[in-house]
């Protein structure tokens, strides 16, 4: 039976850091099973899964470890295969827009939890707004909603904090 990894990456950005980690992890006959990787500030970050057979996990952990010369710095977590998500809950896509400015995240993620909604996948940026060249902030995220939790009823507690944060939001089931 094979393991998982989940790691963390994160380094100054440069060529070659991807690969460094693909080539540690096909050396151990890993398997890549996901990712999300990104360029933040000069610096590079990312969230990975793998998975490997027992008999490589200790020696494909040293060997991901000794990447720290090349700058990367990686944590790991080691586990069995699961998914934790309950089959009742729904996936529910969220947008934000608005004036840049403190707090924006903190609100909206305070409702979110006090909901038991849990935030599957979040991006956010800064943009500028085409005609006025202000700061604007966006956000997109994954939201795995409870099974009693109504979506009008996100809407609308979301909504209530909408005109305080100057922000849109727009709501929408994934299907």
């Amino acid at each position: 039976m094979g393991k998982q990894i989940v790691m963390t990456l994160m380094g100054r950005d440069q060529p070659g850091l991807v690969k460094s980690v693909a080539s540690v992890v096909a050396e151990h006959d890993g398997n890549w099973l996901e990712s999300r990787m990104c360029h933040l500030g000069g610096q590079f970050a990312g969230v990975l899964r793998v998975s490997v057979e027992e008999k490589n996990l200790g020696p494909l952990t040293e060997a991901l470890n000794a990447l720290s010369v090349k700058g990367l710095t990686l944590v790991h977590k080691t586990g069995r295969v699961e998914d934790p998500r309950p089959e009742a809950r729904s996936l529910v896509t969220l947008e934000v827009l608005g004036q840049d400015r403190p707090g924006i995240v903190s609100r909206i993620t305070e409702i979110l939890a006090g909901l038991d909604v849990n935030v599957e996948e979040l991006h956010t940026e800064l943009t500028t707004a085409p005609m006025s060249a202000e700061c604007l902030f966006r956000a997109r995220g994954i939201l795995n909603l409870p099974p009693l939790l109504q979506l009008e009823f996100l809407r609308e507690q979301l909504e209530s904090v909408a005109t305080d944060l100057m922000v849109d939001f727009q709501l929408q089931e994934e299907h």
